[in-house]
C-alpha cells in the first residue's frame, strides 16, 4: 500500500510521553490545598495558590530552544478574554494571568509550579500541554483522568473569602457534621447533620446546580454572585432548583422534611436525575443542604437559627396581633407570622461593592419566603449592615432586619372597625440567634452581630437608621398597665398530660379581676395554626400573686399534633376595673423518644463494623409505615430501612455492617419518621483508627 510523503519523524523536537498532576490524597497538592478528604480520582486544587504537574518529554528539556505551554480550558468554547481558556508558560519572560515557574528538572522529567489567579472561575479544567515546532503547534490528546477542579479560597488572602482564622476555618470548610437548632429559644433541640461534602459525586452536584442555573461561567469565580445564583437555585419556585419546599403535613410523594440525616442523597439524587427537583424540604433542609455547597467550593458556610423569627409579609417592622373588643383573639384578621424558629446561612466574603466595615459574615437564604429581583432568593446581606440598621445596601436587607427586629403589636378592633394599639413587644422577635460553636459540639449564641442589646440607645439609633431608609415601626405610646401576665416554660414529652400555668401579678394595691381567654393551638414550625386544642375562658380574681392552671390531656392533641409537636398558647384579657389588654404568649415544643445509636467492633479503616438502632414505641398506638435513615460521613453510606407497624409497646432492632473508609472522628446519624411521630432522631460518636 502506498503511503503519502509526509514530514520525517520530529525527533529533534519534544515530544510529550505522559502529564501527571499528581492527584493522589497523599500527594504535595492535595495536602497543601487541603482537599485531601475529597473522594475524588481527580486533582481538586483551591485558585490563588501554587500546585505542581510533572510533565515527561522524550528527551531532556532546554530552556532555551524548547518553546511550551500548560492550557487551561473551561466550557465549550474557550475564549481568553473570557477566562475559558488560559496558557501558562515556564518563563517568567512570558507570562499570562496564571504564572507558571520550572520547580524542578530530573533527566526528561521537569516539575512545573502553576499558580491561578484569585478571581479565576470556579469549576472544572480541562489541561492539554502544547509544544511549539516548525510545523505548528504540537498539543496532547484529550485525557479526561487529568482534569482539574479549582475552588474557592479561603486559605489565601487574595481570594475573596479568605477567613483569617485557622479554627473557623477547619469548622466552616472542613467540618462535615453540622448541629442544627431548632425548637423554642428557651427549649432549644438540637439535630446533627451529614454535609458529606466530601463525598463521592457532591462536587460534580455542587457544579452542575450553576449549569442548570445557565449561569455564565465568566460569573463563576464572583462569590457574590455564585452565592445568589445558589440561593435561587436550592429551591425549586421558579427554577426547577434543588428541593420543593412542603409545609402541608401531607408527604406522600416525597421524603418528609423530618426523615432527611445528611444532604448528600439529596444532591446526588438532583444531579443524578438531570435536575428534577427532590421532594421535601423546610427551611433547615435548605439551609444545610446549601451550607453543603458552600463548603464543598470552599466558601466559608455555616448555618445559623433565629429564633421568632418573623416573616414580615410587607416590611413595616411590625407583627400585628389582632384582638376584639373584649381582648379575645381574632385568628381571622391576623395575618403576620412569625415562626418559631428560621434556619438560614451565614457565609464569608469580601464585599467590594460596598464600603468598607461591611464584609465578612453574610445572610444567604434559600427558603423561598419573598421575591428578590424577581426569583425567589435571599442575600449576600451583609450581618453588619444589618446590625447597623444601613439597609439601603444589596442584597435584601431590609427583609432580614425585620426578621430580628419586628415588634409585635397588639391591636383591639373596635365596632367601627378602627384599631387601637393595646401593647407593643419589642422583644419577642428576634430574641436568640445560634449557630453551632467552633470545632465542638456546643452552640454559639452570635445575637449581638445582628443587633444591639435591646433597649440600648444604641438599638434605638440603629431604628432610627432604619426608618431613614423605608422601615415603618409603630409610633403608638401604649401605657403602662399594672397587671402584668406570663406562661412559664415547661418541659413535655409527646403524649404527656400537663398543666399550663398563667401567672398574674398585680401591681396595684387594689383588687383586680380579669376576663381571661386562654387558647391552645397546633402549630407548625412557621406560627401557622393547625388545630386547636383548648379553650378556656376563666374569670380570674388579681390578689398580688395568682396562679391559674388548666390541664391540657394527651388524648386532647395527640391526634391533632404536626410534625414539630408544637402547640401555641395564647393568654389575652381585660381587666375589668381599668380597662387594660394583658397578654402573653408561649410556645411549648414536646420532646419526642429518642433512637438508640449502638457501634460495636474494632474501629479501624476498612475492618468490618456493626451499628444498631434501637427504638421502644411508648404510646398507645401502633406505629404505621415508619421509615428508618441512617448514615455517617467517611464511615457509612446512606442505608434505609422500613418497618410497616411497630405496636404499642414493642420494640425494633436494626443492625448493619460498616467497613470505615477513613480515619478521625466522625458519627453515625440515625432518624426515625412515620405520619404519626416525626423528629426522631439519634447518633453515636466514634474516632476510627488508621
Amino acid at each position: 500500500m502506498l503511503l503519502p510523503r509526509g514530514p520525517p519523524p520530529l525527533k529533534e523536537f519534544l515530544d510529550i510521553w505522559d502529564v501527571d498532576v499528581l492527584k493522589r490524597p497523599q500527594d504535595i497538592n492535595k495536602q497543601a490545598h487541603h482537599t485531601h478528604l475529597y473522594s475524588s480520582d481527580f486533582l481538586i486544587v483551591r485558585r490563588a495558590q501554587e500546585f505542581q504537574i510533572k510533565i515527561t518529554f522524550d528527551r531532556p528539556y532546554k530552556p532555551a530552544e524548547d518553546k511550551f505551554a500548560v492550557e487551561f480550558v473551561i466550557g465549550p468554547s474557550p475564549q481568553y478574554s473570557k477566562g475559558t481558556y488560559i496558557p501558562v508558560f515556564p518563563t517568567e519572560e512570558r507570562q499570562s494571568v496564571w504564572r507558571g515557574r520550572i520547580v524542578e528538572t530530573s533527566d526528561n522529567v521537569i516539575t512545573m509550579g502553576i499558580t491561578t489567579s484569585p478571581e479565576c472561575i470556579v469549576g472544572k479544567y480541562m489541561i492539554y500541554v502544547s509544544v511549539v515546532t516548525p510545523y505548528g503547534i504540537r498539543r496532547t490528546r484529550r485525557e479526561p483522568k487529568s482534569d482539574i477542579y479549582i475552588l474557592f479560597n479561603p486559605w489565601s488572602p487574595a481570594d475573596p473569602v479568605f477567613l483569617d482564622d485557622e479554627e473557623e476555618r477547619e469548622e466552616c470548610i472542613m467540618n462535615e457534621l453540622g448541629i442544627i437548632y431548632h425548637g423554642t429559644y428557651d427549649d432549644v433541640s438540637e439535630r446533627a447533620w451529614n454535609y458529606g461534602q466530601f463525598e463521592f459525586g457532591v462536587l460534580d452536584a455542587c457544579l452542575f446546580i450553576m449549569d442548570k442555573a445557565d449561569m455564565p461561567l465568566s460569573n463563576r469565580g464572583d462569590v457574590i454572585k455564585v452565592t445568589r445564583v445558589a440561593s435561587a437555585m436550592l429551591n425549586s419556585r421558579d427554577d426547577d432548583g434543588v428541593l420543593v419546599g412542603n409545609w402541608s403535613g401531607d408527604y406522600t410523594y416525597g421524603v418528609p422534611p423530618t426523615s432527611w440525616t445528611g444532604s448528600v442523597e439529596i444532591l446526588l439524587d438532583y444531579a443524578g436525575s438531570r435536575g428534577t427537583p427532590v421532594c421535601y424540604a423546610q427551611c433547615w433542609v435548605y439551609a444545610a443542604v446549601f451550607n453543603t455547597f458552600l463548603r464543598c467550593l470552599g466558601i466559608p458556610g455555616r448555618v445559623v437559627t433565629n429564633f421568632f423569627s418573623a416573616h414580615d409579609n410587607d416590611g413595616n417592622l411590625k407583627m400585628d396581633i389582632i384582638l376584639d373588643e373584649n381582648g379575645k383573639l381574632d385568628r381571622n384578621r391576623t395575618k403576620d407570622s412569625i415562626w418559631n424558629y428560621h434556619c438560614w446561612n451565614e457565609c464569608f466574603m469580601a464585599r467590594s461593592d460596598l464600603p468598607p466595615g461591611f464584609g465578612g459574615w453574610q445572610v444567604v437564604d434559600a427558603t423561598p419566603q419573598e421575591t428578590s429581583d424577581g426569583m425567589f432568593r435571599c442575600g449576600p446581606a451583609s450581618v453588619a449592615a444589618v446590625k447597623h440598621g444601613q439597609i439601603c445596601y444589596p442584597f435584601d436587607a431590609p427583609f432580614v432586619f425585620a426578621e430580628v427586629n419586628s415588634d409585635v403589636i397588639f391591636y383591639r378592633r373596635q365596632k367601627d372597625g378602627t384599631l387601637e394599639a393595646v401593647k407593643v413587644n419589642q422583644t419577642h422577635v428576634g430574641r436568640m440567634v445560634l449557630t453551632k460553636a467552633v470545632l465542638h459540639d456546643g452552640r454559639r449564641d452570635i445575637t449581638d452581630h445582628y443587633k444591639f442589646p435591646e433597649g440600648s440607645p444604641e438599638e434605638r439609633r440603629v431604628l432610627e437608621k432604619a426608618e431613614e431608609f423605608g422601615c415603618q415601626r409603630e409610633k403608638a405610646s401604649v401605657p403602662q398597665g399594672d397587671v402584668e401576665v406570663e406562661i412559664p416554660n415547661l418541659d413535655v414529652r409527646v403524649g404527656d398530660n400537663f398543666d399550663v400555668t398563667l401567672q398574674f401579678k398585680n401591681n396595684s394595691d387594689q383588687r383586680r379581676s380579669a376576663d381571661v381567654y386562654i387558647t391552645g393551638t397546633v402549630v407548625y414550625y412557621t406560627g401557622v395554626p393547625s388545630a386547636e386544642v383548648l379553650f378556656k375562658t376563666p374569670k380570674v380574681k388579681l390578689d398580688p400573686l395568682v396562679k391559674y392552671d388548666v390541664l391540657v390531656r394527651g388524648e386532647d392533641y395527640m391526634h391533632k399534633l404536626v410534625e414539630q409537636a408544637n402547640i401555641h398558647f395564647i393568654a389575652t384579657g381585660k381587666i375589668k376595673e381599668t380597662g387594660q389588654i394583658i397578654t402573653a404568649m408561649k410556645v411549648i415544643s414536646m420532646h419526642n423518644p429518642k433512637l438508640i445509636v449502638k457501634v460495636t467492633g474494632s474501629p479501624r479503616v476498612s475492618e468490618e463494623m456493626y451499628v444498631s438502632v434501637e427504638f421502644t414505641n411508648p404510646f398507645k398506638f401502633s406505629l404505621e409505615n415508619v421509615d428508618l435513615r441512617m448514615e455517617g460521613p467517611g464511615i457509612m453510606p446512606f442505608k434505609r430501612k422500613q418497618y410497616s407497624i411497630i405496636a404499642p409497646g414493642t420494640s425494633i432492632t436494626w443492625i448493619e455492617t460498616f467497613s470505615p473508609r477513613r480515619a478521625g472522628s466522625t458519627k453515625l446519624i440515625a432518624s426515625l419518621d412515620c405520619a404519626a411521630l416525626r423528629q426522631v432522631y439519634g447518633e453515636t460518636e466514634l474516632t476510627i483508627q488508621q
